[in-house]
């Protein structure tokens, strides 16, 4: 209806209303804030809808009651509802964030403001009380802090990984090939004062080498698994198809590995989180899949760069529910989030899983 016909008993304009009534529709009209009144003593005197929505009382179960009510009681007990009061008597206004209490008992992190309310005189008459229910904002900055926390330990283990394994490949690696040296010396030393025909006696000798090198072999592969260098010193590209090729050798598994994702320079974080997302993806599939088949492709389209993990084993069974926390899912999961990035499982029973990142690129890439 347009504004020149309105009906006799609506206001044409909000000059027409009172200017005690127009704060009243005002206040009236706000949820998303509990907007209200205290008298001098702090007993509630007028009470809003956004207040009824945010505590939970009624205009009739509050009007007339304590204002301490919606305080936790060790703030109760600590004075804090009357330190506030007085703070907003004395410097004309006081604000507040903490814990405050809903009619059913819950708890909700609230940021408060009071002011102080005068008369044209100067004295006291009471006081108006802001609320806002802050809860989803706190609850949101402690998932942000968790998760930049976990970004920082998982950062810290990756160092840590990359210090150890640099010290088994230098340190140890350096000392077995001086071992394997040094009985190699003394085994010639020793032959030359034994005749051919009793050679065979050097079998011990030779049973330390093999020793030595298998030891080597294993230190070579745990550095690897820690951290495998060529990660660091070829890229991404080269180390996951030294993964998938070392995964087909041990497992007897065929494994197709497709990179198409040219000019792809990733930082170190995004880099080491994709191998490990692979490397958790493949282990779960030595461990559960009973596949004949893996796939492992890295591409990029437009703006993100996409990850698949494929295999034709026996999937997920359908009454199965996908738990975050199984089959390291939580640990893939984070990892590609810290790159902004989502992971999602696609599987049927006897249909395989299919592990999908998708990650923005510019949360990635450094400038080539």
């Amino acid at each position: 209806m347009a504004q020149g016909n309105l009906p006799p008993h609506n206001f044409a304009d909000l000059s027409e209303v009172e200017i005690d009534h127009r704060y009243r529709l005002l206040i009236d009209a706000v949820h998303d804030y509990a907007i209200f009144m205290l008298d001098r003593s702090g007993n509630v005197a007028s009470w809003n809808p956004g207040a009824q929505r945010t505590k939970g009382y009624s205009p009739g179960e509050i009007i007339g009651r304590h204002f301490s009510v919606f305080y936790t009681e060790e703030d109760a007990l600590a004075g804090k509802p009357a330190r506030l009061l007085a703070a907003a008597r004395d410097c004309g206004r006081a604000e507040d964030e903490g814990w405050r209490i809903r009619k059913d008992g819950s708890r909700f992190w609230a940021n408060v403001v009071i002011t102080a309310v005068r008369d044209e005189g100067g004295d006291l008459v009471g006081y108006a009380k802001i609320t806002r229910d802050l809860t989803d904002s706190r609850r949101l900055k402690e998932l942000e802090r968790f998760a930049a926390d976990s970004a920082l330990v998982q950062s810290a283990r990756e160092d840590e990984k990359k210090r150890i394994a640099r010290e088994l490949h230098d340190d140890l690696g350096q000392r077995i090939s001086a071992l394997k040296m040094t009985l190699a010396m003394h085994e010639a030393d020793i032959s030359k004062y034994l005749a051919a025909n009793v050679s065979d006696r050097m079998s011990g000798i030779r049973e330390l080498a093999t020793q030595l090198d298998a030891m080597a072999t294993a230190m070579r592969r745990i550095a690897a698994d820690l951290r495998p260098p060529m990660l660091d010193d070829l890229g991404l590209e080269a180390a996951l198809e030294w993964m998938t090729e070392n995964f087909k050798v041990h497992y007897g598994i065929p494994v197709q590995c497709e990179i198409d994702a040219d000019q792809l320079h990733l930082n170190d974080l995004a880099a080491i989180s994709l191998f490990r997302v692979v490397q958790e993806a493949l282990t779960n599939i030595a461990r559960h899949a009973k596949a004949s088949h893996v796939a492992v492709t890295l591409s990029t389209h437009e703006k993100e760069c996409d990850l698949r993990i494929c295999d034709d084993g026996v999937g997920i069974p359908a009454e199965s529910e996908l738990r975050p926390d199984a089959f390291g899912m939580r640990g893939m999961r984070e990892r590609i989030a810290q790159l902004g990035g989502r992971l999602s499982v696609v599987s049927g029973p006897g249909q395989g899983v299919t592990v999908v990142a998708k990650v923005p690129l510019s949360r990635i890439t450094v400038p080539s």
